[in-house]
């Protein structure tokens, strides 16, 4: 199955845009699923497996340009895996994704978008 996460960020964007708090909190949640999932492919893709889902976090907003998001998780080996990911101008039409995926301290990778049906391949 082939994700798009473009398509979940536009999601986000409309609905930030409108200006609720409420679906601002959903669409949040959907853009971290969506890393979630963008990691788990990725990562699956280099052979490297997780013992579970990552744990994705995003912290406040000043503004509704920059959206970040922070997860942890663990390899079936017990190697710890971090992934930063911010999004700017994402109040635009055009927002830029940049993730950095680290595993026991080493980074992996590093992308402009995250998943199986990430278009951009290099960061």
């Amino acid at each position: 199955m082939r994700r798009l996460p473009a398509a979940v960020l536009a999601v986000l964007l409309a609905v930030t845009m409108s200006g609720c708090k409420v679906m601002q909190r959903i669409s949040d949640g959907a853009y971290r699923n969506a890393v979630t999932d963008g990691v788990v492919d990725e990562l699956g893709e280099q052979g490297i497996e997780l013992r579970e889902r990552p744990d994705c976090r995003s912290p406040g907003r000043e503004t509704d340009a920059e959206v970040r998001v922070g997860c942890t998780a663990l390899t079936t080996t017990g190697e710890p895996v971090t992934v930063e990911g911010v999004v700017h101008d994402a109040d635009t039409e055009r927002p830029r994704e940049s993730y950095v995926v680290s595993v026991g301290g080493r980074e992996v990778l590093r992308k402009s978008c995250l998943g199986l049906g990430c278009e951009h391949p290099n960061g």
